[in-house]
């Protein structure tokens, strides 16, 4: 049992590569200390633990599938033990695998909505057990989700950020008693999204001309763990995409 510790607690999900990585070390850089939890890049994940390590903070990662309850219960009761409680909890996983809904294969169905809401609810579940009052969830989601559109490439990706959208709500109304915020952050375009258009066709779809940068998505992130009196947002970071 190694507790105490006088840094705060983040817990990421998908935290060894991309946007996750980025919000690791935007996160080390205000003073957490980190788990990352990761499912396949372990190379990666170890460096970054070293990387974050090197910078005089501490970081651990873990695997765990987060679509399994099993094993995310496992690696929160390790928490418990190691840190002795969760500050801050970002639910960053999003498995995307596009299928037109007309060949989506159920498989990819199961597997899309168990890693990116059966996953963040596990994931809160066992993190509210740790979370002391002022604790914060943050759950990323995706663009246009407040005026939900056909969807039809990538039904299941879609579907999964929204019924993550009305968890963060239900979370945040359920735990404002105890002072903690739940809240959301959803990409547009990144520029290192997999379906991202040519330069000079990314202003059809984005209004502001240009995909976004990792670390304008942990600029909003900063935002909300600064912002006490906010609590069931959602905030686009995503240059007026899909308005």
């Amino acid at each position: 049992m190694s507790h105490p510790r006088s840094a705060p607690i983040a817990v990421v999900t998908g935290g060894a590569i991309r946007l996750g990585r980025q919000l690791c070390t935007a996160l080390a850089a205000r003073g957490y200390d980190l788990v990352i939890l990761y499912r396949n890049s372990a190379d990666a994940a170890r460096e970054l633990e070293r990387q974050i390590t090197a910078s005089g903070r501490q970081a651990r990662a873990r695997v765990v599938d987060v679509g399994v309850e099993t094993q995310v219960a496992e690696v929160f009761a390790e928490i418990a033990r190691q840190e002795g409680r969760v500050d801050l909890l970002v639910n960053n996983v999003g498995n995307y695998n596009p299928q037109h809904i007309t060949r989506l294969d159920p498989a990819v169905w199961d597997a899309t909505l168990a890693a990116n809401l059966s996953g963040a609810y596990y994931c809160c579940f066992h993190a509210l057990r740790l979370m002391p009052s002022s604790g914060n969830i943050i759950n990323i989601g995706m663009a246009g989700l407040e005026g939900a559109r056909a969807n039809v490439l990538g039904a299941d990706y879609f579907v999964s950020k929204i019924g993550l959208l009305a968890l963060t709500r239900s979370l945040a109304a359920a735990y404002a008693e105890r002072n903690i915020r739940v809240n959301m952050v959803s990409p547009g375009q990144l520029d290192n999204s997999v379906d991202l258009p040519p330069p000079d066709e990314i202003g059809r779809t984005v209004p502001l001309g240009r995909a976004g940068a990792l670390d304008e998505v942990a600029q909003a992130v900063a935002y909300l763990l600064d912002a006490a009196y906010v609590t069931g947002a959602n905030i686009d970071v995503a240059g007026g995409y899909r308005l």
